[in-house]
């Protein structure tokens, strides 16, 4: 590669210092964006993801899964007399009213489960167990709605509907896409607290055994049962995620800020790397009138891009741990996975060949007798 592109861009460290800038400002927005439209489809979809489930059995035409409505658990028994089922368990996921020992109230969404087949269950306790929600009244929620529902520590009661809950535990990173945080419990518990008959249930999660066919096996339990859906957990999980992208329009809004925050990206790196380009306009016009080759000039310029694109991404990438710690901390859900950053760089990199572009088309009209002139 040429070495005039380096010394190009390391000469002037002030116009180096901007056009980094300018793609680390860009990288950080590409990285808030697109973590959170990650985090969004995530969140809509964390029970179901981590219920462990391969069929989730629920009330008819059920939109995601916040709408379930209770039924009889007497399909637990047909669920489980069916060949194929390794395991059926009831579950519920309800909408109750938290009360604060300062007498506020928050909306939360209980989530019941059966302890001695945990699907369903929290994941990711950081203090306390799982077991010990076979504590009368027990409750477990997550670490980041701490402030939210006024919790300090573990042992401290509180009311839910006007029924008395302990806490026994914290997870970490079990976040509600509604502002509703999930409380875990038994399902007994969760039944007692959501007013549910002794014997309605509002889910059947299903286990299937090993080498059975899922397609079949819902077949098969939608023709035995009534008046429910028999969904996969992928189908139940795509469907809830559709709801909240589509239907609410809040995912179309996530994702439309996040095509912004690439389109003003493009934007400032390719007036960053255009306004490097035209500061040294006669050293390319000198290049030219001495008989340098346009692609020669091309490739000074597509490497001064690259270069700045690799720096510009590692200190963007940098700043990014920061600020996506610091928005999960603060309850906003950024994630930053692998893959996201390998699609970012490829993004950046992008960006900066655009960039380079438009500078090339300038370079391509430019006349070397300019050089020579005043």
């Amino acid at each position: 590669m040429p070495p005039i592109a380096r010394r190009n861009l390391f000469h002037d460290k002030v116009r180096l210092a901007v056009t980094i800038t300018g793609i680390t400002f860009a990288v950080v927005l590409m990285v808030v964006e697109l973590g959170l439209f990650l985090g969004f489809s995530l969140t809509t979809t964390s029970l179901i993801d981590h219920s462990g489930a391969d069929l989730w059995v629920a009330s008819r035409h059920i939109p995601y899964i916040e709408q379930g409505a209770p039924f009889s658990e007497r399909k637990l028994y047909q669920v489980r007399a069916t060949p194929g089922v390794a395991s059926a368990e009831k579950y519920i996921v309800r909408f109750s009213n938290w009360k604060r020992t300062d007498g506020g109230r928050e909306s939360v969404q209980v989530v019941g489960f059966n302890l001695d087949n945990p699907m369903g269950g929290p994941w990711n306790v950081v203090e306390g167990n799982v077991a010990d929600l076979r504590n009368p009244d027990a409750v477990m929620i997550d670490e980041i709605y701490r402030k939210k529902l006024g919790v300090n520590h573990i042992g401290e009661t509180f009311e839910i509907n006007d029924r008395r809950v302990r806490i026994v535990g914290f997870t970490r990173g079990i976040r509600s896409f509604t502002t509703s945080p999930y409380v875990f419990t038994t399902f007994k518990n969760a039944q007692n607290i959501a007013n549910l008959r002794e014997r309605d249930t509002v889910f059947i999660l299903v286990k299937a055994l090993p080498g059975t066919n899922i397609d079949q096996l819902a077949e098969q339990l939608s023709t035995r049962l009534h008046d429910v859906d028999v969904l996969k957990s992928k189908t139940f999980s795509g469907k809830t995620s559709s709801y909240w992208m589509f239907t609410t329009g809040a995912g179309i809004s996530v994702l439309i800020a996040a095509v912004l925050g690439l389109v003003v990206g493009i934007v400032v790196v390719t007036q960053t790397i255009y306004a490097t380009t035209m500061d040294h306009i006669r050293e390319y016009g000198t290049l030219k009138a001495i008989g340098a080759p346009n692609s020669y000039i091309y490739r000074v310029i597509l490497e001064q891009a690259a270069i700045a694109a690799v720096i510009g991404f590692c200190m963007g990438m940098f700043v990014s741990i920061f600020v996506v710690h610091g928005g999960q901390s603060g309850g906003a859900a950024i994630v930053l996975t692998l893959n996201t950053a390998i699609v970012i760089f490829f993004l950046t990199t992008l960006m900066c060949a655009i960039a380079a572009i438009v500078s090339i088309h300038k370079v391509i009209s430019l006349d070397p007798a300019m050089v020579f002139k005043n």
